[in-house]
């Protein structure tokens, strides 16, 4: 079973990172709830940004751009996006730590960001996530690899779709070329194409062969 760090995160070590909603509530129920969390994190990785995203989203086009290409430009960020998956109750995160003390404040701010957003637009108070987020050190290369494979086939394990590059949440399509995403920091750390990814991926047969390389990193099951 996964063992829980109780103490402080250590900045340059990657981490599995998992939230889950309070009582498995339904916490992204379209496409417009995904696509403000995906946008939340993107920006609130960065040390600098320090607008409430509602106001970021009320300046016009160009200074928004202005803004980012500044942050872009700078790269001063809490931590570095290995992968992630955005489930209808859940999320994964894959993570570096480049900051001390980086990813707990980038959850709490993406935690609270969205909680204030999704609680206004369907009108709720209240907590929307259960608890603390969740972390587990990876120790090794191999592990950091498979776990990406379990983190993507998220969507299909719980069949909301076929394939993982249909389920349009998660960073898998970063990983085999499709989208042109520079989120995902993943490239120097995988001797691996898109390729073989895709391949690594598909491999049900094989992902159920090597899961147990990785199953004290899994996390999604607690329920404490």
């Amino acid at each position: 079973m996964a063992q829980y760090r109780k103490d402080q995160l250590e900045s340059n070590y990657y981490y599995h990172i998992f939230s889950r909603s309070i009582a498995k509530y339904t916490v992204f129920n379209d496409g417009e709830d995904y696509s403000r969390f995906i946008e939340i994190f993107e920006l609130y990785r960065y040390k600098d940004f320090n607008y409430q995203y509602s106001k970021f989203t009320r300046l016009d086009p160009v200074t928004q751009s202005k803004i980012i290409g500044s942050l872009q430009a700078e790269n001063d960020v809490f931590v570095e996006i290995i992968a992630f998956c955005l489930m209808p109750t859940h999320i994964h995160f894959l993570l570096k730590q480049v900051s001390d003390q980086g990813i707990s404040k980038f959850m709490s701010n993406i935690l609270n960001c969205y909680s204030r957003y999704f609680n206004i637009k369907h009108k709720r108070i209240g907590p929307l996530w259960s608890g603390r987020f969740k972390s587990v050190l990876i120790n090794t290369d191999e592990q950091l690899l498979h776990l990406t494979r379990y983190i993507h086939l998220n969507p299909t394990s719980e069949e909301l779709v076929v394939k993982p590059g249909d389920w349009h949440n998660s960073s898998y399509n970063d990983y085999i070329d499709i989208s042109n995403s520079t989120l995902i920091q993943y490239s120097n750390l995988f001797s691996i194409s898109p390729k073989e990814y895709k391949s690594f991926v598909m491999n049900h047969k094989d992902y159920q062969k090597e899961l147990s390389k990785i199953k004290s990193l899994i996390i999604e099951d607690y329920t404490g």
